[in-house]
């Protein structure tokens, strides 16, 4: 993983961000974490919007292209 990915994302928009590689839904990901399906949505839009993109897949493309994440882990 690129150490960069500190600068860009929150910690845990970062864990949110490898949940939705490994293909969880919003809820799956907010039971995950223990947190609400809201803070979930919440954390999801600020990726996008530093990313530039619209939609979970964009922004998991963006992540790859961009060596943001190790995808061999998945």
């Amino acid at each position: 993983m690129d150490k960069n990915i500190t600068n860009i994302l929150t910690k845990r928009e970062t864990e949110i961000l490898n949940l939705i590689i490994e293909g969880l839904s919003n809820q799956q990901i907010a039971k995950r974490l223990s947190i609400s399906i809201h803070t979930v949505k919440a954390h999801i839009e600020s990726i996008y919007r530093k990313f530039g993109v619209h939609n979970k897949v964009q922004a998991a493309i963006y992540a790859v292209t961009h060596n943001l994440v190790d995808i061999s882990l998945f």
